[in-house]
């Protein structure tokens, strides 16, 4: 049992995450967590961090969020060897339904270690990514939708009645919105360049039905920087979070926000990453006892998406009060 002052985190990763092949010249490539776990491990903290071991998600929690025919057909895609799924930028290959199956399942072995009380929080590195996976359909380089899994595991699993997503991502989590947007019960809150790609998150989305209310979109224009975000956090996001004080935070951890990533027009430094876990981090310790599972969604500059983790992951592993330095890249 961990001691109250310790703070662990979780790590997941899995080679076979690198079998998932959309196409030659695709920017959600497999080299985008090569190169991360190259630089990752080359730094002294990176022990620190607890393996987890994950297994692919069981048929029946994926049909909590997925329609039944949408994964038949996500597996049939696969079985036949089509090379692509629903849109054709979800490019897919015989490997695609199993590895999504295994990176839709690191979460909730994240989750599970958390409550047997092995770990703090976690970060999963793993592919495909997931916010823009609808409910019966694929989307924007994503399979099945990863933190919508995650929030119902939790909610039946643990009986959590509050949880808080927050989607930082360059791109708006059009599949998370949607899935949540009649239920009070689950928080959406997406910083997002606007107007973009998937071309929703306009502010006036609030909810709806009984879940108005429970959607935050702050949409940001291109060009948008540190302090338009620092901006937005003290205005709006953090007001929301305390007010709805959740019991457990997801992480939808897109890096394509960054200002030398090369699909979105955001200009985020590498620094700011850290600010924004530091702020996420006093949230949880405020309401959730440090709960916070983060996932990676986009980020595709193969030189910044590192170090941008780096910012972010270091934070999470409560880095400030070790003495050791970052690694050369």
């Amino acid at each position: 049992m961990l001691n109250k002052k310790s703070m662990v985190t979780g790590f997941v990763y899995d080679e076979r995450y690198l079998l998932h092949d959309p196409g030659y010249g695709h920017p959600e490539c497999k080299q985008r967590l090569q190169a991360t776990m190259g630089y990752l491990t080359q730094l002294p903290w990176f022990t620190a961090l607890v393996p987890v071991a994950t297994e692919s998600l069981d048929i029946g929690w994926l049909q909590h969020i997925h329609s039944s025919r949408y994964i038949e057909r996500a597996r049939r895609a696969c079985l036949t060897h089509q090379t692509y799924l629903d849109t054709m930028d979800v490019g897919i290959c015989d490997d695609s339904f199993d590895v999504a199956l295994l990176a839709a399942g690191a979460p909730l072995a994240l989750a599970d270690k958390i409550f047997t009380g092995d770990i703090n929080n976690g970060f999963g590195l793993l592919r495909p990514p997931g916010h823009h996976a609808e409910t019966d359909m694929a989307m924007g380089f994503c399979l099945f939708n990863n933190v919508a899994i995650l929030a119902r595991y939790l909610q039946q699993q643990y009986k959590l009645d509050k949880i808080l997503i927050l989607d930082w991502d360059v791109h708006h989590g059009n599949g998370t919105q949607h899935i949540f947007e009649q239920d009070p019960s689950v928080l959406y809150i997406s910083t997002h360049q606007y107007p973009f790609y998937p071309g929703t998150g306009a502010a006036t989305e609030t909810g709806i039905g009984r879940g108005v209310g429970a959607t935050l979109n702050c949409p940001m224009p291109a060009g948008s920087t540190d302090a338009d975000y620092e901006k937005v956090f003290w205005e709006k996001i953090l007001p929301k979070m305390r007010e709805f004080k959740p019991e457990f935070i997801i992480i939808s951890a897109g890096f394509d926000a960054h200002k030398d990533d090369p699909l979105g027009g955001i200009c985020l430094s590498t620094e700011f990453y850290g600010w924004m876990t530091d702020r996420v981090i006093e949230i949880a310790d405020q309401y959730c006892g440090g709960r916070i599972i983060s996932l990676l969604e986009g980020g595709y500059n193969l030189s910044m998406l590192p170090l941008c983790i780096e910012s972010h992951l270091k934070r999470l592993v409560d880095f400030d009060n070790q003495s050791v330095a970052s690694a050369p890249i």
